[in-house]
């Protein structure tokens, strides 16, 4: 029996420490690029081709501060922050009342209607870039940070009611029930009772949209072709030049765009773990 139960720990260590060492070789896979980018930002071109992995003298923030100064980097970083705000907003607002509508009333095609934000899971939207071409265009948004918002908000809109429906019908009706004996309405529930019990699934919904929407190059290549309202990703190759580019200025921009993100999921990955493991704790 001792032997027995001896080999059975050895197995499971072994076992645990096979796991480990897969993760953190995955860890290091995942994170040397990134630090290979935030090195180069402080190195110059001859640094970053002579010792492309050696640590650079931090104190050399020369890179940043031309990427702050001479060129048009504030200006994509503002026409960023202003399509993902405004696209992150709608999303959570519409796909929140479009979930809870699904999720606590019962009527007629309340399963087509989710059947339908499912099947926007399925469907590229890249596919339709043509007639979405002409649909701005017929709308006179082509050219408009306006453009790049309505179309994040329908391809985000699906993941978000997919999300907070079933978070949402996971809660307990008699919520509500005792709210109502207290005289409350339909929208001072919502405000008052569901948004905070939520917020978890608002959270997950949010870093789920914001980075693909953060990162983006597609669309505003199709529709955006003013330099005063390019977002970073497309903003950003204009670092590259024909004949030669200065890679301490470029990975100094790719370190500074990946900073917003970086900042966002930090301040929210509790909510985001909270969010990711109440299913499991129900």
């Amino acid at each position: 029996m001792i032997r027995e139960s001896r080999s059975r720990t050895l197995r499971t260590f072994g076992w645990d420490g096979l796991i480990q060492i897969v993760l953190i070789g995955n860890s290091i896979v995942m994170l040397a690029p990134i630090a290979i980018m935030v090195f180069s930002a402080f190195k110059t071109n001859a640094q970053i081709f002579q010792s492309p992995f050696s640590l650079p003298d931090f104190t050399h923030v020369g890179n940043l501060v031309r990427v702050w100064t001479e060129t048009d980097f504030v200006r994509y970083l503002m026409n960023s922050l202003i399509v993902t705000g405004a696209s992150i907003a709608l999303i959570l607002v519409l796909g929140t009342m479009a979930a809870y509508a699904l999720a606590r009333y019962e009527f007629r095609g309340a399963n087509a209607i989710l059947l339908f934000f499912l099947a926007g899971l399925t469907l590229p939207l890249k596919l339709a870039v043509i007639p979405l071409f002409i649909q701005m265009r017929d709308l006179g948004l082509v050219d408009s940070r306006l453009s790049l918002i309505f179309i994040y908000v329908a391809t985000g809109l699906p993941t978000t009611v997919f999300i907070m429906t079933g978070f949402i019908r996971s809660l307990p009706n008699e919520l509500e029930d005792a709210a109502r004996m207290d005289g409350a309405n339909e929208a001072r529930i919502m405000w008052s009772i569901m948004l905070p019990l939520v917020r978890p699934a608002m959270v997950i919904a949010a870093i789920q949209n914001v980075v693909p929407i953060w990162n983006d190059f597609f669309f505003p290549l199709i529709f955006i072709q003013n330099n005063d309202l390019k977002t970073l990703p497309q903003g950003l190759t204009t670092f590259m030049g024909e004949f030669g580019t200065d890679w301490g200025v470029l990975f100094s921009g790719l370190t500074l765009s990946a900073l917003p993100i970086i900042l966002l999921y930090i301040a929210l990955s509790r909510q985001f773990i909270n969010g990711m493991t109440a299913g499991a704790i129900k």
